[in-house]
């Protein structure tokens, strides 16, 4: 069985390819969700992103695919969250 992998991507100005891609194993995303920065965990709260919920969803051999797909028209960016 292939190891799931959280996907973030940042898309800027309609471009088709991510300005941004981070990449977290699964294995260690519990982890790597503490190293997140205050600010950005606040920010990301504030786009009605629980981390929590998603750190249980990537044990979940059956979820895949997009998670989240947050579109800011102020600043022309578009965010997907996906486990794959």
């Amino acid at each position: 069985m292939t190891m799931v992998s959280l996907k973030i991507r940042v898309f800027k100005d309609g471009q088709a390819n991510p300005e941004t891609t981070c990449t977290i194993p699964a294995g260690v995303l519990k982890i790597a969700s503490k190293l997140i920065p205050k600010q950005a965990a606040a920010a990301l709260r504030e786009k009605g992103i629980d981390l929590d919920e998603i750190i249980r969803l990537s044990a979940n051999p059956d979820a895949h695919g997009t998670l989240l797909e947050v579109e800011d028209h102020r600043k022309n960016e578009r965010v997907v969250i996906a486990l794959e």
